[in-house]
């Protein structure tokens, strides 16, 4: 059976992973950096492209630096670097490595957007574009994300006729479940209101029956004078 000191070293080790838990805790709620949903994008040849950033803090931020860097199978580059001094002022740029790049996105008003422009596309700038973004305020924590552009000759037409199919045939199965339904009910109704006015009928026929046949209930009976 554990002894004394087991349940007390078991003690200690839970008790210093739910300190380092509570430690991490703030970190990983704090700095956030997102490039939207699609995590691939593709543009044409020639065209330009908005590559989004956009980056959160619970701590708020001072001298906050962001950098975009390109990644290829042979490349590797820095395109801009810039730093916000606080959350009422605008990124300024340190560095920008091509003039077809610049910078879209305000941090003023809680946008914290630090989104990029790249225009006249290259086939050579397919590759894989991080936005990286520093926090002194937050022990210089580091966080990134990554997006991959595929720049073509043309974008593909997407051919949405089976798409198209698919919901015209649910819909009209939708609407014929509709009609089946409201046929139902009004058959229903109808057939209600018909044995309503056969029972209405029924009553009504019982009663001549017994007044005619003289029976009580629903007409007095006649007596003839009595003779003096």
């Amino acid at each position: 059976m554990p002894g004394a000191g087991d349940r007390g070293a078991a003690r200690a080790r839970w008790l210093g992973t739910g300190l380092l838990g509570l430690f991490l805790l703030p970190v990983s709620l704090s700095l956030e950096v997102s490039v939207g949903k699609a995590t691939t994008i593709s543009a044409v040849n020639g065209t330009e492209i908005l590559l989004p950033c956009t980056f959160s803090s619970c701590f708020g931020f001072e001298d906050l630096r962001f950098w975009w860097s390109y990644n290829s199978s042979d490349t590797f580059k820095i395109l801009i670097d810039g730093t916000v001094k606080n959350e009422k002022s605008d990124p300024k740029v340190r560095l920008k490595e091509d003039d077809r790049i610049t910078l879209e996105g305000t941090t003023k008003e809680k946008m914290n957007n630090i989104s990029i422009l790249l225009r006249n596309l290259e086939f050579s700038d397919t590759g894989k574009y991080t936005c990286h973004v520093k926090n002194p305020k937050e022990n210089n924590l580091q966080h990134q994300a990554t997006i991959f552009l595929q720049v073509v000759d043309k974008l593909e037409v997407v051919d949405n006729t089976v798409t198209l199919i698919i919901l015209a045939v649910v819909g009209g199965v939708i609407g014929l479940l509709i009609f089946i339904l409201l046929v139902k009910k009004f058959v229903a109704f109808i057939i209600k209101k018909t044995q309503e006015k056969k029972k209405e009928c029924l009553v009504s026929s019982s009663g001549n029956d017994n007044t005619e046949n003289g029976l009580p209930g629903s007409k007095a009976e006649e007596k003839a004078p009595t003779k003096v």
